[in-house]
C-alpha cells in the first residue's frame, strides 16, 4: 500500500494537520493532565519528553509520504485465511513514512510477551517490500511509544469530555499494558533489533576495559567503581537503568533519584527555571521564598531556618560549624560506622572514614560511640536503646571536654543498614543538651519519606533535632543540600560574617526541589515506601527462613539491608557470599550495593517508585542464587 502511495500527491491530505498524525504527536500532551492515575501520568510524560529529545531532531532528516495512518486489526480485511485490504481511510495523512510502521507495530504488539521478538518479523518483511532507512529505524522504538501514548492520552481525554463514547477506550487497557512494559526496554536494545532484523549493521560499542582506561587517564582511580565487571551506563527511567550495549537493570540501589530516575516532572521544572533565571541568593526571587517555606513546613516548628548549599557533604560541614558556633565548643559525639560526607571536617567526624582503610584514626576533636544495633549486641531487643544510651552517656561525662554535639543517622546505612535501637535518641538528646550540645540528625539518607512510616528518620525515635542535615534525595540527583535548625542557632551564627554558597538555593535547585516534593506527595511515594517496604521485608524474611546464610533481615520502608553469615550462633560474617550475591545479582542485571564493618550486608534502598513486583524479582533472585 505504502509503495502504491509513494507517488500520491493530494493538496488537501498534505495540508492535514491532527492529533493522531505522529508528526503533531505533541498536540496530545495538553491531554496527559486527564490521565488520572498519576503512576500512569508519569509514563507518558516521560515519552512525551523522550520524544523532544530523540525525535524531533531528526524529523526534518526523514521521508515523507501519504500514509493510512491507522493500520490495525480492526481495519484489516481477511478472506480465505489471508488479510486481502486495509479499510478505514479517516487517519490519512502526509506524514513520515516509517510513522506508518510504528503505528502498525504499536498495535500488533499489545498483549504479547516477547514484544521485540513479534517485532521483528514484521519490521523484516515491511523492509523487504519498501526498504527503510537507518535514521528511521533507529528512532522507531520511540515513536512506537508515541502512539501508545497518543491513545491513552486521547482516551482519557474523553472520558473527562465525553464518558459515553467507548469506542476511544477499546484498546486503552493493553496500550498502557504495553507502555509500561515498553519503558523497561533498553532503547538501545530495540533499536539494535529492530536494525537486525533490516539486515543494518549494529553501532559498535566501546569495550568496558577501553572506557575504564579512558577514565582513569583523567580521573583518579580513587573514584571508585562498582562491581568486579562495571557497567557503562547510557539512561534510565524511573528504577531501570539501561547500559550501553542494551541491557535494562532493574535498580534496587540508588536513593540518589528518590522518586525515579529521569522523572519528567522534575526534568521539566530544572529546564523551565534554566531557561528562564539562574542566579544566587544575593537577589529576591520567588521560588527560594515558596521551596524554603513549603520544605519546613514538614519539620516540626523549633526547625525553622534553613541554609542550602550543594550537597550532604557541605550539609554535615555546615552543621558542624553552626554548632560549635552556637555551643563555643568544639568535640563532636558521633556514631560508629557512620558516614557524613568527604570534606575534611566531617570525615574527622565519620568513622566509616577515619576508622577504615586509608583512614588515620579518630582525632581528638570527636568522640566516637559504639553503634547501637540490636543484632550483634549482648542487649535484650526491648532495652538495648537505653542500655546502649547508657554506656554512651557515662563515656561522653567522661569525656574531657564537653561535647558540642552529638551526630547520628537514624538507620546508619554504611553500617550495614542498622536502625537506631528504640529510645536510643531520647536518651542520648537529653544527655548532651543536659551538659550544653545541641542534637544532629543526618537525613541524607533517611529522610523525605524513604522509611515509610515517617517522613523523616528522627520521628521514628520521638525526639526532635536541633539541626538537621539534607542532601543527595532532595533533588532527585541534581546536586542539592541543606541545613535545617532553629532560630536560637541560625541567629547565633549571625555574626556580621557572611555565609555564602554560589549554588545553594539558586531558583532552579529550589524549582527542582519544590517538584520532588511535589511528586512525593502526588504519586503517595511516602505511602508506597511504606507498603513495598513491609512486603520487601516479609519476603527476604522469608528467604531467611529458608536460606540459614542469611543471620539478619532489617530496615524500614525501602532502606532495607540482609546480612550473610557462616553461622547463626556464632555470627561469624560471610564477606564472600555477600559479593558472590551481589556481583551475581548484576549479572542478572539487578543492581544493589554491599556495606557494614564487614562488608557482609547486601542493601537495597531504590527509587521510591519501586514495586511489589520489583521487590520479588529481586528476591527470587537471590533465592536461586543461593540454590545454585
Amino acid at each position: 500500500m505504502d509503495v502504491q502511495l509513494h507517488d500520491f500527491i493530494n493538496y488537501v491530505i498534505e495540508a492535514r494537520q491532527f492529533k493522531w498524525d505522529l508528526q503533531y504527536f505533541l498536540l496530545n500532551e495538553q491531554y496527559v493532565k486527564h490521565i488520572t492515575n498519576p503512576n500512569d501520568r508519569k509514563i507518558a510524560a516521560y515519552f512525551f519528553q523522550q520524544y523532544k529529545e530523540n525525535v524531533l531532531p531528526v524529523l526534518g532528516e526523514l521521508r515523507k509520504q501519504t500514509i493510512h495512518g491507522d493500520a490495525n486489526e480492526w481495519n484489516t480485511l481477511s478472506q480465505n485465511g489471508q488479510v486481502s485490504g486495509l479499510i478505514d481511510f479517516g487517519d490519512i495523512c502526509y506524514s513520515h513514512l516509517i510513522n506508518e510502521l510504528a503505528i502498525a507495530l504499536a498495535y500488533a504488539l499489545m498483549g504479547k510477551e516477547n514484544t521485540l521478538e513479534w517485532a521483528a518479523p514484521i519490521i523484516s518483511e515491511y523492509h523487504k517490500i519498501l526498504p527503510l532507512e537507518e535514521k528511521e529505524i533507529d528512532i522507531l522504538y520511540w515513536l512506537i511509544a508515541a502512539r501508545l501514548c497518543t491513545s491513552v492520552s486521547n482516551s482519557a481525554y474523553e472520558r473527562v469530555q465525553r464518558p459515553e463514547n467507548t469506542y476511544i477506550q477499546i484498546s486503552e487497557k493493553p496500550a498502557w499494558d504495553l507502555l509500561k512494559k515498553w519503558v523497561t526496554i533498553n532503547p538501545v536494545f530495540a533499536r539494535n533489533e529492530f536494525r537486525l532484523a533490516c539486515g543494518f549493521e549494529i553501532p559498535k560499542e566501546k569495550n568496558i576495559d577501553e572506557v575504564a582506561l579512558e577514565r582513569f587517564k583523567s580521573v583518579s582511580s580513587i573514584f571508585s567503581i562498582s562491581y568486579k565487571k562495571p557497567i557503562y551506563m547510557e539512561r534510565a527511567a524511573f528504577q531501570y537503568m539501561f547500559d550501553k550495549y542494551g541491557n535494562s537493570y532493574l535498580d534496587a540501589y540508588n536513593n540518589i533519584p528518590h522518586v525515579g530516575h529521569s522523572h519528567p516532572k522534575v526534568i521539566e521544572a530544572g529546564q523551565k527555571q534554566m531557561a528562564k533565571l539562574n542566579t544566587n541568593t544575593r537577589y529576591l526571587y520567588d521560588q527560594l521564598n515558596e521551596y524554603s517555606a513549603n520544605l519546613l513546613s514538614y519539620f516540626p516548628k523549633p526547625l525553622n531556618k534553613v541554609f542550602f548549599v550543594n550537597s550532604g557533604s557541605a550539609a554535615s560541614d555546615l552543621a558542624i560549624r553552626l554548632a560549635r558556633n552556637f555551643t563555643g565548643k568544639n568535640r563532636v559525639a558521633a556514631v560508629e560506622h557512620g558516614y557524613h560526607g568527604n570534606t575534611q571536617s566531617v570525615i574527622e567526624i565519620s568513622h566509616y572514614k577515619f576508622g577504615g582503610k586509608g583512614g588515620k584514626g579518630a582525632s581528638k576533636n570527636v568522640l566516637c560511640l559504639p553503634i547501637p544495633g540490636t543484632y550483634r549486641s549482648d542487649f535484650n531487643n526491648e532495652t538495648a536503646g537505653l542500655s546502649f544510651a547508657k554506656d554512651a552517656i557515662q563515656k561522653i561525662n567522661n569525656s574531657e571536654e564537653k561535647i558540642a554535639a552529638f551526630i547520628a543517622e537514624p538507620v546508619v546505612g554504611c553500617g550495614g543498614q542498622i536502625p537506631l535501637a528504640q529510645g536510643y535518641l531520647k536518651a542520648m538528646y537529653s544527655a548532651i543538651r543536659n551538659q550544653g550540645g545541641v542534637c544532629i540528625s543526618d537525613e541524607v539518607q533517611t529522610g523525605f519519606g524513604r522509611l515509610g512510616d515517617f517522613f523523616w528518620g528522627f520521628e521514628a525515635q520521638k525526639v526532635v533535632p536541633d539541626i538537621v542535615i539534607l542532601g543527595k534525595p532532595m533533588g532527585n540527583g541534581h546536586p542539592m543540600g541543606a541545613v535545617i535548625t532553629t532560630d536560637k542557632i541560625a541567629d547565633a551564627f549571625n555574626n556580621e560574617m557572611e555565609f555564602f554558597s554560589s549554588f545553594g538555593g539558586n531558583p532552579v535547585s529550589c524549582a527542582i526541589g519544590q517538584t520532588v516534593l511535589n511528586v512525593i506527595e502526588e504519586e503517595q511515594l511516602q505511602q508506597n515506601a511504606k507498603t513495598v517496604g513491609d512486603y520487601y521485608i516479609k519476603r527476604l524474611t522469608e528467604l531467611q527462613q529458608k536460606h540459614e546464610c542469611i543471620g539478619d533481615v532489617r530496615g524500614s520502608g525501602l532502606f532495607v539491608g540482609f546480612e550473610f553469615v557462616k553461622d547463626r550462633l556464632t555470627l561469624e560474617p560471610d564477606t564472600a557470599l555477600a559479593q558472590k550475591v551481589k556481583n551475581e545479582l548484576r549479572n542478572q542485571y539487578i543492581l544493589v550495593g554491599t556495606d557494614g564493618p564487614y562488608d557482609n550486608v547486601i542493601k537495597s534502598k531504590p527509587p521510591l517508585c519501586f514495586t511489589k513486583e520489583n521487590v520479588d524479582e529481586v528476591v527470587s533472585t537471590v533465592d536461586s542464587i543461593l540454590n545454585s
